[in-house]
C-alpha cells in the first residue's frame, strides 16, 4: 500500500468531550480504577 492510499480510521472523536484521545484514555483509566476500588472495598 502506497503512502497516498494510507487508511485513516475515524475513532469518533467528534462525539468526545475531550480535546484529545490521550486525555480520553487517561480519564477512562481513572474512572475504571475508581470503580474497581469501590467494588473491592464494598465486598
Amino acid at each position: 500500500m502506497s503512502e497516498e492510499e494510507e487508511v485513516k480510521f475515524d475513532r469518533g472523536s467528534s462525539l468526545s468531550i475531550f480535546g484529545s484521545d490521550r486525555k480520553e484514555d487517561v480519564m477512562a483509566l481513572v474512572f475504571a480504577l475508581i470503580i474497581a476500588t469501590a467494588v473491592y472495598f464494598s465486598y
